[in-house]
């Protein structure tokens, strides 16, 4: 498994979203196929609200935790 992490501290939507579906785009295939994931890092609140929505509206199944300050969204293809 493949894990590209994208730490967007300090970034506000829609920039967090648009840094983090360039990712999802560029890298949908191994994401869907299981061999990859997106784990983004944030402190804005509002993008634990609009990445998990668009990521799931895209097909794709997201979790949402806070740490150490600020929110891990893990975005992945099928359980």
């Amino acid at each position: 498994m493949h894990t590209i992490d994208i730490d967007i501290r300090g970034q506000v939507c829609p920039s967090c979203l648009l840094l983090t579906l360039r990712e999802i785009n560029g890298n949908s295939t191994a994401i869907r196929a299981g061999s990859a994931d997106v784990v983004v890092v944030t402190d804005d609140r509002q993008a634990t609200a609009t990445i998990p929505a668009t990521a799931e509206r895209m097909g794709f199944c997201t979790e949402v935790e806070r740490c150490d300050g600020a929110y891990r969204i893990r975005i992945f293809g099928s359980p």
